[in-house]
């Protein structure tokens, strides 16, 4: 699925001969064409813009190559405290407080 064969090829052409005109398709054709050349030079130039990005960031990856700054253990901020445990709550019998809130 996706490639188009002659049969989809000539269902194109004919149904644009009929929504454009004779006259306008030849017109249109170019524009399309046009569309198509700047669609592929824009994706040409953004693909080497990337290309060229990742190059400089290898490059500084190699000047600084094994350079990462060590700081000290005492100038790092304390680790966060550790919250408690939750406490399960305890099973209630039910017969002191029934007896107790009845009365």
């Amino acid at each position: 699925m996706g490639s188009l064969g002659t049969p989809e090829i000539i269902l194109i052409l004919v149904l644009a001969l009929l929504l454009f005109g004779p006259q306008k398709l030849p017109e249109l054709g170019k524009s399309f064409a046009r569309a198509i050349k700047e669609f592929k030079r824009a994706s040409a130039e953004l693909q080497e813009t990337i290309e060229r990005e990742v190059e400089d960031l290898k490059k500084d990856a190699d000047l600084l190559g094994d350079r990462t700054p060590s700081f000290p253990r005492s100038t790092l901020p304390p680790p966060p405290p550790r919250m408690p445990e939750p406490v399960p709550p305890e099973p209630s019998g039910g017969t002191e407080e029934g007896k107790d809130g009845a009365s």
